[in-house]
Formats: structure tokens, sequence, C-alpha cells
């Protein structure tokens, strides 16, 4: 995996990133995210010189306007190194506590464990993302990550895949076009995700796949009314096809529903889905006939509460 090493060594001879305090018009800059299910740090650099374009609060349709409008006129390069901490503590669980991770094995499709942890298939990756990121007005100024939106060309490595909490060796490549960004205001948070792109896998019993993937989640922090399904709420959904026949190998769908606190910032959130996949995703011994199921498809329930800020 040659391009894991080279983007290795792009981010150990990146320009040093700005310190907390330091003016907004440096052009490098660090960025930190951290979540139970995905944690990263990413250096940001200028490719024009400038500083990051800022616009003034906006209606998500106007932000999403922006970014597609620019989306062909890269300005920003990315390096980001992530870490799926609860997905890979569910690998470690099956393997270190395998009496444990038994016992939680509550029905043939519910597994107490990989409920939690299902939905991830890589412990953590090496980013590099080419194309335009804007920021936005927002009452947090300490994690500039939090008001970014992005639009370009994602390229991630690795070498590892996650299957039923199972760490198996394999160097994988996913180049994908992607619309992200995560905008948080006085009255609400909002969180948006729209990508497609390819994954190559070197390990041969690992299908390549075309996928596309959705996301959008919005927390309201005042009380207001309208739709249920529209405020306080979210959803992701990831379809994956074969590259050989176009043939869908993989469904996986989660949907939240947010509940904020009164007397704080902060909402409590629980989302609920599955993961469906074929078994044509995987041959040989890392079937699941060759592991002894009686089903060729797999489906799996998934459980996923988080605490948002």
């Amino acid at each position: 995996m040659k391009l894991l090493f080279i983007l290795a060594a792009a981010l150990a001879l990146a320009p040093f990133p700005a310190r907390a305090g330091e003016p907004a018009e440096k052009k490098t800059t660090v960025e930190i995210e951290l979540d139970p299910y995905y944690s990263a740090v990413g250096v940001y650099n200028s490719l024009t010189g400038k500083p990051i374009p800022h616009l003034q609060a906006a209606s998500e349709l106007a932000i999403y306007k922006e970014l597609v409008a620019r989306f062909y006129q890269p300005r920003t390069l990315i390096i980001e190194a992530s870490l799926n901490p609860l997905p890979y503590a569910g690998a470690l669980i099956r393997k270190h506590q395998p009496d444990f991770y038994r016992d939680m094995q509550l029905s043939s499709n519910l597994n107490a464990v990989q409920a939690f942890t299902a939905g991830f298939e890589e412990p953590w990756a090496l980013s590099l993302f080419l194309g335009n990121v804007v920021s936005f007005d927002t009452i947090n100024k300490s994690l500039q990550g939090k008001r970014n939106g992005y639009s370009g060309l994602l390229i991630d490595v690795g070498n590892y895949h996650i299957k039923d909490n199972v760490l198996i060796r394999d160097n994988w490549l996913q180049m994908e076009g992607k619309l992200k960004g995560e905008q948080i205001l006085t009255d609400r948070s909002l969180r948006w995700s729209f990508r497609g792109g390819a994954k190559f896998h070197e390990n041969r019993y690992i299908a390549d796949s075309f996928f596309i993937g959705f996301r959008r989640s919005r927390t309201d922090f005042k009380e207001r009314g309208g739709s249920f399904w529209l405020h306080n709420s979210g959803f992701e959904y990831v379809s994956d096809f074969s590259q050989k026949k176009l043939e869908p190998i993989r469904h996986s769908l989660v949907v939240d529903k947010k509940f904020p606190f009164k007397k704080s910032r902060a909402a409590f959130t629980l989302g609920l889905g599955f993961v469906w996949t074929a078994d044509k995703k995987y041959s040989g011994p890392l079937s699941n006939s060759a592991a002894g199921t009686k089903t060729p498809n797999s489906f799996q329930f998934i459980l996923r509460p988080n605490l948002e800020f």
C-alpha cells in the first residue's frame, strides 16, 4: 500500500498547524473531532494561500448550493487520521473476552456487543481530501471543525476490515465524492453527509464495491412545533453494490431520535437500525457458509446510544 506511506509522509511534512488563539488568517489549521464512534484529527492547508472562506448564517439549502457550486474548484487539502473507538472495542471484546461475547448473543440476529458497534467496516483510516471548505457562523468557537462544510474528492486507506466484530487483515482503498458539513447555532445543530464512490480490497475474499450514502441529523435545543421527523431526528443510509455484477451486497440504515436536556446544550441520542449483508460480499473462508451459518445472508440489528454536545 504505497499510497498509505505517501499519505503518512505528507502528514509528517505538512506545515505545523496554528496554535489555539492565533489569528484567523492562518492558512494551515488543525481540527479535532471526538466521538465514541468516530474520532479524528486533521490538518487543513489552503492551496490558494487564502483563509477558508466564511459565510454568514445561512439556511440549509443555501449551504448546499454554495458547496455544490464550488465542487470542481478545489482550494483546500486535508490530511486526517481517524479511529472508530467503539467498533474497534467490539473486536477487542470478541477476541479477548469470548465467553462474555457469547453471553451477549440474545438471539440469532442480536448480539448486544455487535448491536452497539455494527455499521463500521474498519477500525481506523488515513484520509486525504481535496476540495472546498467553507465556514459558517457558529456559537462554538473552540472547535472550528464543528462549523465547516466540505465538498470534493476523498481518498481513504487502511489495513484492517471488521466483519462480525472480527479484525481481518486487508489493505483497502476507498475513493468517493463527498458533500459534508456541520453547523452549530444557538437554537440547533445540523449535520449532513452525501457521498458516492468505490472501495477496493486487497483481500481477495472481500468483494470490491460501489456505494452511495446519505446522512442528515438535526438537533433543536429550543421548543418548537412542526414535524416530529424533521426536528430532533436524523438518519443514515448506506448501500453497497458489487463491482462485478452491480448486485446489492450490503444495506445499512440507522434512524435516530434526539432528546435535548432542558438545562444544558446537550442531547441524548438513540439510534435504531440494521445491517443486511449478502453472502456474495464475502467468499472462501470469510463466507457465512464456511462459518457454518445456515442462512446465506446475515441480518444484524443496530442499537446506537450517544451523547451529543
